[in-house]
């Protein structure tokens, strides 16, 4: 559709307006008073049926005009419903404006439920009032026999106007009803297990809790730059020190990084903290929760990334290390860090010549390991110069530290470690991130001096997970991109042509 056909519809669409309010119909009223949704009419038919006084409202999305008789259907948030609708019934003033209407608009009915001859449930509408005039149509969709065509097909201008996908494409909803039934499921596991939901801030004066560049802003009264979150894991642990021992939190988080299939720059995760445990806990309780999910939704399998994944299997466990050496085909018993940049170079993988054992290490398993992740693994043990919030592994030389993550097909899914709560090893740690990004590393964590008093007022033995929600809902819903899984995904400004 050119512009200027797109402006003379538009000005047509306002002409019609100013007929209607000559003629004393007022095109956007107030209110409307339903009886039912038009799912709730179909389902109650046989209750129903032949009963004046079913209310219906919703937006008009085909119409079938046949002289003094026509058949159309409209939408509401939980569906669709077929009306029929006669001069006779509606008078000739009511009927001409009803043939007036363009698709688009918002109308009430009220009327009695009926079977056609092709025996479909409709409502003989015997009243009608335009709650909503269309000016700006909607994209070019063609019906029959209940199937959508030439729908809004753009994936750009889907996630740019997600408004129009999910008018065109009702279908898109069903991910975004899941979406709520996921987030309320796990509320339920946490709520059922004695955890409280809390908030914390997501202005920040320090960032911190996760290796992320973060958005910047300034507070006008306060004078002073804060930062938007990266994660809320500090502030939860504050919590635990203030003597809450089981807390979690859905947290809007974000990070001023790149985008891709997986990544946005505002994403939300749940992260939840507990006393007195440790990452094997932990493993056992996420395990816990996946199964939990595919019970609620009914579902053990799910079809993710061109692979079926069951959640109902038991979770396999392997060490980082172990894993290295079996993709990438090193004894790291006798590697030294030398040994690990040689074996980065020959498989073409980016590593800084100065990278530490530890960022080598987690280099080749990003590289080399991770797309062989396929059915659910947590990886254990990772190196301690990556990980700067978790205690050592016990009875080990500190090089590797009590952390997993959860990978399923190819992709990490939750992070956890046994929180380190050693005040002092802690201050070491992060003024060694300082260190780092003092030497240009922007994703150096922090020193957060508020933080590391708290701790040295006690912090109890701590488990604490993080699990990004957005690609969680990918998995359980079947979506390949996090757009798909995001209502209003962050998009690039579109370039004028």
């Amino acid at each position: 559709m050119s512009e200027r056909t797109l402006n003379e519809i538009m000005d047509q669409r306002r002409e019609k307006i100013k007929a209607l309010v000559a003629d004393g119909i007022d095109p956007f009223p107030h209110n409307f008073d339903r009886s039912h949704l038009t799912t709730e009419a179909i389902a109650q038919f046989d209750e129903i049926e032949g009963q004046a006084g079913t209310r219906l409202a919703g937006r008009l999305m085909s119409r079938r005009v046949m002289g003094k008789a026509s058949f159309a259907n409209i939408m509401d948030g939980s569906g669709r419903i077929q009306l029929y609708l006669s001069r006779e019934d509606l008078g000739e003033q009511v009927y001409s404006m009803f043939k007036r209407l363009d698709i688009g608009d918002f109308i009430g009915v009220n009327g009695l439920m009926m079977t056609t001859r092709t025996g479909e449930k409709t409502l003989k509408v015997l009243e009608l009032t335009l709650l909503s005039k269309n000016i700006r149509p909607l994209p070019n969709v063609k019906e029959k026999d209940g199937q959508l065509f030439d729908g809004f097909e753009d994936k750009e201008q889907r996630y740019r106007k997600r408004y129009l996908d999910l008018i065109v494409n009702p279908d898109v909803k069903e991910t975004f009803v899941k979406r709520a039934q996921i987030y309320k499921s796990i509320r339920k596991f946490f709520d059922d297990s004695a955890y409280l939901e809390v908030e914390t801030p997501i202005l920040q004066p320090l960032y911190g809790g996760a290796s992320a560049r973060p958005f910047k802003t300034h507070h006008n009264t306060l004078d002073m730059d804060l930062f938007l979150r990266i994660a809320d894991e500090l502030y939860l642990k504050r919590l635990i020190i203030g003597g809450f021992e089981k807390v979690y939190e859905f947290s809007r988080n974000f990070r001023n990084e790149g985008m891709d299939r997986t990544h946005n720059p505002e994403f939300t995760a749940i992260e939840w903290y507990e006393a007195y445990v440790d990452y094997f806990f932990l493993m056992d309780q996420v395990e816990a929760l996946f199964n939990h999910l595919a019970k609620d939704l009914g579902q053990s399998e799910f079809e993710f990334n061109d692979h079926t994944i069951d959640l109902t299997k038991p979770f396999k466990r392997a060490t980082m290390a172990e894993l290295v050496q079996q993709y990438a085909d090193i004894d790291l018993a006798t590697a030294s860090v030398s040994d690990l940049l040689k074996v980065c170079r020959a498989h073409q993988i980016d590593a800084a010549s100065e990278a530490n054992y530890g960022q080598l290490l987690d280099a080749l398993f990003d590289s080399l390991v991770e797309p062989h992740l396929i059915e659910p693994t947590f990886v254990t043990e990772y190196p301690k110069a990556i990980s700067p919030l978790a205690k050592n592994k016990r009875g080990s030389d500190g090089t590797f530290v009590e952390r997993f993550e959860l990978f399923i097909a190819g992709n990490e899914f939750a992070n956890a470690f046994t929180e380190l709560n050693d005040p002092i090893d802690q201050r070491e740690r992060l003024e060694a991130q300082a260190a780092l990004r003092a030497g240009g590393d922007e994703e150096a964590q922090t020193l957060d001096e508020d933080f590391l008093q708290a701790m040295e007022y006690g912090m109890p033995p701590t488990g604490g997970v993080g699990v990004g929600l957005d690609r969680l809902v990918m998995l359980l819903t079947g979506n390949r991109s996090i757009r798909d899984v995001l209502l209003f995904p962050q998009m690039r400004p579109e370039t004028k042509g």
